[in-house]
């Protein structure tokens, strides 16, 4: 790798609602550069032109095949949140030309692409990070410090979902040009797993200590949508009468090689308020978002009633947390939008591994296609690859840096 860099220039791709918000998210940071972009879209291109030229008085160069930036000179990064169905090959592309590559989330469509993920970066040598935000949510964070000072005691079960009632994105897909309708009229099983799955992962030490071994995912029948196009879109002639492929709530269940036992859901076209349903689970006491409770057997002031998170956060607010509040805590989904792009570009600055790595990368995105198999099998049980090819069990360290998902590095905020 190169040496430290003081500031680094990144190439866009994908620039539609998430795409642009990740512009607005980076175009702050005065050491991160936006010297190209890409859509298959011109005037997307030209609306997330203008806002690089807006703030920094340079208009990026755009190109419609992305492949054609990857060639320029001084290129270090590249930041893609295209369509699901994309990301793959996108990573793959920047790899082999030298670049980091930070993909927005979504799962892989063959666990033969996740396999191409794993072997072009060991090939490459460069790293392929998932930006799963979520992971660096101020409760997710504070209950991974709790984890490391012993609070949960030994974990057991750990339950999450993507639940969020997305009937009218989904069905105006056509008119807004988004990429999730074609998903939906066509897969079964839980296409977006990450922003729960993520932060659970790296609770139970996925991929370094521990990994998934294997998974069952059923999915209920599809009605939401299509009731949600009879009330409000009755002469659209795209969709009336089409059947959604996506059941309306979608469980999966992970074992992982210690035993504890992972439950996702996916929830998004039924009427709902938006909810991860984070719920983690140990020996020693529990933690439920959906309550914004928890309970320490032993700790807790009162037997078997919840208490506020928040009375916990003076004393195991993440380190990260604490500093981020000092500073001023920036928009995005809560501040995490922002912490999630800072743990990129830091890895990138430095010339070190990411936060998030490939093979946790691989692993996340490889459980919505396993789910597709398991669901279409009635169920059936299907194994999840081991991506480390048997690294799990003993790696060596990932870098100490604020930004650290694997374990609390006090020492880098001295």
């Amino acid at each position: 790798m190169k040496d430290k860099l003081n500031s680094i220039n990144v190439v866009a791709v994908g620039v539609s609602g998430r795409g642009k918000g990740m512009l607005r998210r980076l175009l702050p940071m005065e050491d991160v550069n936006i010297v190209g972009i890409s859509d298959l879209y011109e005037d997307r291109m030209e609306e997330a032109a203008a806002l690089v030229e807006e703030a920094r008085g340079v208009k990026p160069v755009l190109k419609r095949d992305y492949r054609e930036l990857l060639e320029m000179d001084g290129v270090d990064a590249v930041m893609t949140a295209a369509s699901w169905t994309a990301h793959a090959r996108i990573c793959l592309d920047a790899m082999n030309a030298g670049k980091y590559v930070g993909t927005e989330v979504g799962g892989a469509t063959s666990i033969e692409e996740c396999w191409e993920l794993v072997r072009t970066s060991e090939r490459t040598g460069m790293p392929c990070m998932m930006l799963e935000n979520c992971c660096y949510g101020r409760p997710e964070m504070a209950v991974l410090n709790m984890i490391s000072k012993g609070m949960f005691g030994e974990l057991i079960h750990a339950e999450g979902g993507y639940r969020h009632d997305l009937r009218d994105e989904v069905c105006m897909g056509r008119e807004n040009r988004h990429y999730r309708l074609a998903n939906y009229l066509n897969r079964t099983g839980d296409v977006y797993p990450t922003h729960e799955l993520g932060p659970i992962a790296k609770y139970l030490g996925i991929n370094r200590g521990n990994r998934m071994v294997s998974l069952s995912s059923m999915a209920s029948k599809a009605r939401g949508a299509a009731a949600w196009v009879a009330q409000h879109k009755p002469d659209d002639e795209y969709l009336k009468g089409r059947e959604f492929a996506l059941g309306d709530i979608v469980v999966t269940n992970i074992k992982c090689a210690h035993g504890e036992v992972i439950t996702l859901y996916h929830d998004t076209t039924l009427p709902r308020p938006y909810s991860r349903g984070n719920l983690l689970q140990g020996t020693k006491g529990i933690w439920m978002e959906d309550k914004q409770g928890v309970y320490f057997d032993g700790v807790s002031p009162k037997p078997h009633e919840w208490e506020s998170i928040e009375k916990y956060y003076k004393r195991y607010d993440h380190p990260l947390w604490k500093k981020y509040i000092r500073e001023g805590v920036k928009e995005g989904h809560g501040g995490m939008d922002h912490l999630v792009l800072r743990g990129f570009v830091n890895a990138v600055k430095k010339q070190i591994q990411t936060p998030i790595d490939v093979y946790d990368t691989a692993s996340w995105m490889a459980i919505t296609t396993l789910s597709e198999d398991s669901v279409n099998m009635g169920g059936l049980p299907v194994a999840i690859p081991d991506f480390t090819n048997g690294r799990w069990i003993e790696r060596e360290p990932s870098p100490d840096t604020p930004f650290n998902l694997d374990r609390v590095c006090r020492a880098a905020y001295l």
